[in-house]
């Protein structure tokens, strides 16, 4: 048996590659190559803006120390605040029954205190707050300290 031979496919055409797959990219030019560089340039001082103003912005952190429950109707916490010192802050602090239910609730107070007072210029202090409580408690915590807006 003998077969004819077949001719051999011809490479496809140049123009039928650039329809199937799109043509060259063409190189930015140099305006465009100038005006991403500016819009670049643009965000970055607008974000380096951001956080620095972002940073100075005042701020209140808080950390439990511990808690005591004296009797049935009274919880007590220990706490540190830190806050810059001019700074009043509040704090809310409650207390859990093993239930894990809120038996008492309590906004503290936390005033501006001088640079002496306190650790590390006067920017961390301890306090303590005795809650009123509805029934026996077993943990009392700090729920979330702020800045209010008339100190600001």
């Amino acid at each position: 048996m003998t077969s004819e031979e077949q001719p051999a496919p011809t490479a496809p055409a140049p123009t039928s590659l650039a329809n199937r797959y799109g043509g060259q990219q063409r190189a930015l030019g140099r305006k465009a190559r100038r005006a991403i560089l500016a819009a670049g340039l643009v965000v970055g001082i607008g974000f380096l803006a951001w956080v620095s103003t972002s940073a100075a912005s005042e701020s209140v952190s808080f950390k439990d120390i511990g808690y005591s429950t004296p009797d049935a109707t009274v919880a007590e916490v220990d706490f540190q605040v830190i806050k810059n010192p001019g700074t009043a802050a509040k704090c809310a602090v409650k207390a859990l029954d093993s239930k894990f239910a809120v038996v008492g609730w309590k906004v503290v107070d936390i005033g501006p205190n001088a640079a002496d007072a306190g650790a590390d210029g006067g920017r961390t202090t301890v306090h303590r707050a005795t809650v009123r409580t509805e029934s026996q408690s077993v943990s009392a915590v700090v729920d979330g300290c702020w800045i209010p807006a008339a100190s600001k």
